[in-house]
């Protein structure tokens, strides 16, 4: 590998890695405001939703030129394409974080019912699902890659849970219907930061192994 493109390759993968850090952290942090009801940590969420969108731009930016300027082949392509779904779909969970972050603005304002959610389990299984797909990615772990792509299914579950609790609830509660959905909307896009997550695994996989797994493909 030219020495230039090596470097410009160990640049992109600290920039993925550190986006990636940022945005585990928007996410403990939508977890915390779900804990807490807390809607400054919301606001906080949305405010900085700018400074993911920024850094997501300029990871695919870079890529693209490297794909044009250097015509990498083989495990450096399989990188470089791994790394722009990789960006994208940390974005996305960014912005399942502020999407959490602005039901939860809503909830703050509403008064408590005695009928409770819990999301706990689902969204530590979510955020672990999340962290371990990233600690995949920084020790090109295929093994931990493939764990991750298995614990989709149990927060599935717990989203169908959440669901069916929510939809028992409504007919008995019709004056606080904005309230459920809120809560409705937020165990699905805890399920969809899951989602996301079992997506970084399986391009991991293909980073290591040259294997496509979409679609239950493992």
């Amino acid at each position: 590998m030219p020495v230039h493109l090596h470097v410009e390759l160990e640049k992109i993968k600290k920039r993925i890695l550190s986006l990636g850090a940022m945005v585990e952290n928007r996410v403990r942090m939508a977890i915390k405001a779900i804990e807490l009801r807390d809607a400054d940590i919301a606001r906080e969420i949305v405010k900085s939703d700018y400074e993911i969108d920024g850094i997501e731009v300029e990871i695919e930016e870079e890529c693209l030129k490297i794909l044009a300027l250097h015509q990498p082949v083989a495990v450096d392509l399989r990188f470089l394409i791994a790394v722009i779904k990789i960006n994208n779909d940390l974005e996305r969970i960014g912005d399942e974080a502020v999407n959490i972050a602005q039901r939860l603005e809503h909830i703050a304002k509403h008064e408590k019912l005695d009928l409770s959610f819990d999301f706990s389990l689902m969204a530590e299984k979510a955020a672990s699902m999340l962290k371990q797909s990233l600690d995949a990615l920084v020790h090109l772990d295929s093994d931990l890659a493939f764990k991750v792509c298995s614990l989709d299914d149990e927060v599935d579950s717990l989203d169908a849970g959440i669901y069916n609790l929510v939809t028992d609830s409504i007919p008995d509660n019709l004056g606080h219907l904005e309230y459920f959905i809120s809560k409705l909307l937020i165990s699905r896009y805890l399920e969809r930061i899951a989602d996301h997550a079992t997506n970084i695994a399986e391009e991991v996989i293909y980073l290591v192994e040259g294997q496509i797994i979409r679609h239950g493909r493992y």
